[in-house]
């Protein structure tokens, strides 16, 4: 067979680069209704943990009733701005296809989760996340109730 790539029939120096991949889960518990959790820290951890000095983290929350995002966690946004902006945007007291569907009550939690999105990808330089000066990473659980829940956490890097 003769070789499409014409670089590779001369001599070459090849660069071999080993990506590591450690993953982890984090457990948050949550009171549910908007309920806004600060999980920076445990992410902060499982990165210095992992010996990656430079790549990616990953979080994904597994569930469909909550999602994670960034913002600044100060009392005005996670007591009241981001439970309000999601009120208008999905009731809590609308009529949802869901609830008729499964009798639950939970319609407007799987909207608003669907519109923050579950996961985040944040770029890690020298061991740390870029985040911002008043940038934190925030789960927020959108169910009607308690829960436990899990986010995968995947470090991607060298």
């Amino acid at each position: 067979m003769r070789c499409e790539f014409p670089a590779l029939q001369q001599p070459s120096i090849f660069l071999i680069l080993l990506v590591m991949i450690k993953t982890e889960k984090i457990k948050v518990k949550t009171a549910g209704n908007c309920d806004i959790v600060n999980i920076t820290e445990q992410v902060s951890k499982a990165i210095g943990q992992s010996d990656i000095t430079n790549g990616t983290v990953t979080l994904f929350n597994v569930g469909s009733t909550a999602g994670i995002t960034t913002t600044e966690y100060e009392p005005g946004l996670v007591n009241y701005d981001i439970a309000a902006a999601f009120e208008k945007i999905a009731p809590r007291n609308a009529r949802y296809e869901h609830e008729k569907t499964w009798h639950d009550d939970n319609g407007h939690s799987h909207v608003r989760a669907s519109v923050l999105g579950p996961s985040l990808s944040v770029p890690v330089i020298d061991g740390q996340m870029t985040l911002g000066t008043w940038q934190q990473i925030i789960l927020v659980d959108f169910d009607t109730r308690p829960r436990t829940r899990t986010i995968i956490c995947q470090i991607i890097g060298e």
